[in-house]
């Protein structure tokens, strides 16, 4: 049991923290485990609604790719992937947006708002907020032959953002939910990984912080013991020592993009862990890993 001043202590040590970061933005990517587990859904709902109330402007950009497994699933649509992005024809398309928007955007926003907060969704078609291209993959073949360029079908790379409906929503205080789809200046519908999409618009805001939640305590080394904070200039050396590896390169670059375009600070936490997001952000050791200039 927490005594009194325990938690006394845990409102005092959060003080600084919600002044510092009063009327900042701060784009949480959410995926993972915590989008799954029914507890850790409805804390990290409470977690963002406590930031808005507290002055903070939180973005949800959220993933989704084990909902919309499931969903193919039941459809006898065969799952494939390659380098870690779902290969995507147009009856999968279909299905990733209904799933990503109609669905699992609408149970963050639902969440969110029957837990007294103002919520809003939207995918990044609305408001033009995501303009995407065609991901072209290439495959180097080596000797000296041209590389081959390989067809994941509809994913998408994001050529711009425009931030106009985000500072709309948030300057009449809702609480932006975006789903990681993209429309093309023809119109073509794209998946877009939620990771960069995060870190995208973190970028096109000039974010104060961009939090990717993981199921990984964050980025360890090489004795499996966490890094709780890096410097941009070391991130190249443990890539190629093997120590960042895996699917936790790609989150890493992520984070090194939205520093390079102005964001201040970038963390990697794991959402499996209760009320996360709130012990990275309002306590002064944390509980990832920050990754800094």
């Amino acid at each position: 049991m927490i005594s009194q001043s325990e938690r006394a202590k845990v409102l005092i040590e959060a003080l600084p923290y919600i002044q510092k970061f009063s009327k900042e933005t701060v784009v949480v990517k959410y995926g993972g485990n915590a989008m799954v587990d029914d507890d850790l859904k409805h804390n990290f709902a409470l977690d963002i609604i406590l930031m808005k109330f507290v002055g903070l402007n939180p973005i949800v950009v959220h993933g989704g790719g084990p909902q919309i497994g499931s969903f193919l699933k039941k459809l006898s649509i065969k799952s494939e992937f390659l380098d870690g992005m779902r290969i995507t024809d147009k009856q999968t398309m279909d299905v990733v947006e209904m799933v990503l928007i109609g669905k699992v955007n609408k149970e963050i926003v639902t969440l969110i708002n029957q837990n007294n907060g103002q919520a809003v969704g939207l995918s990044g078609k609305d408001g033009n907020l995501i303009t995407a291209k065609k991901l072209k993959l290439t495959k180097n073949k080596g000797d000296n032959q041209p590389p081959e360029i390989i067809d994941i079908g509809m994913v998408g790379e994001i050529v711009s953002v425009d931030t106009t409906v985000l500072t709309s929503l948030i300057e009449s205080n809702f609480i932006p939910v975006v789903s990681p789809v993209g429309g093309s200046k023809k119109g073509e519908t794209f998946n877009i990984n939620a990771d960069f999409v995060a870190s995208h618009i973190a970028t096109a805001l000039k974010a104060r912080k961009l939090i990717l939640l993981t199921d990984t305590p964050g980025v360890l080394d090489q004795r499996g013991n966490l890094i709780t904070t890096l410097r941009s200039e070391e991130i190249p050396q443990l890539i190629e020592r093997g120590i960042i590896k895996g699917g936790m390169i790609p989150k890493v670059e992520c984070c090194l993009n939205a520093l390079e375009g102005g964001v201040k600070k970038t963390h990697i936490i794991d959402g499996r862990q209760d009320h996360s997001l709130l012990l990275e952000i309002f306590s002064r050791i944390g509980i990832g890993t920050e990754i800094i200039p």
